[in-house]
């Protein structure tokens, strides 16, 4: 096991530890979320609010959708090598309603993936630098 620290690959896009949860922010208005956070203005067609507040969203949600990944995506994204397909889901998180796509935790592919199955967040290794070992947040098969 390597002595490097954690860091997420993408600062403020999810907390770390046991129970990741997605940052996202909420429109102080109309109460819509967001992923990720948006801090311009409210993209709700009934509001016209430019006030929002940071927010833990829902760790679980219910599967929507999901497809299968078979090409490597292009950079920033940091692909393994060699590249092998992924699946990614949309998933409505419970407290929110609203969907966020990605990818699914390693290990499970399409075949094991069934609308409205119950997802939960977690963490996993993207890559390794000099210095930290860089965690991505993943949908992961409540069951699995």
């Amino acid at each position: 096991m390597s002595n490097k620290a954690l860091a997420p690959a993408i600062e403020g896009w999810h907390t770390m530890g046991d129970q990741p949860r997605l940052i996202g922010t909420r429109c102080c208005d109309c109460g819509t979320y967001f992923f990720p956070k948006q801090n311009d203005y409210c993209k709700n067609p009934d509001c016209d609010s430019s006030e929002f507040e940071e927010v833990e969203l829902s760790r679980s949600g219910e599967l929507w959708s999901y497809t299968n990944a078979s090409y490597k995506p292009p950079a920033p994204f940091v692909a393994a090598d060699p590249f092998e397909p992924f699946a990614i889901a949309a998933v409505q998180l419970e407290k929110e309603q609203m969907t966020v796509l990605g990818q699914v935790a390693g290990g499970i592919g399409v075949e094991q993936l069934k609308i409205g199955m119950p997802m939960e967040l977690v963490l996993e290794t993207l890559h390794e630098t000099d210095d930290e070992i860089k965690v991505t947040w993943k949908w992961k098969p409540v069951t699995a």
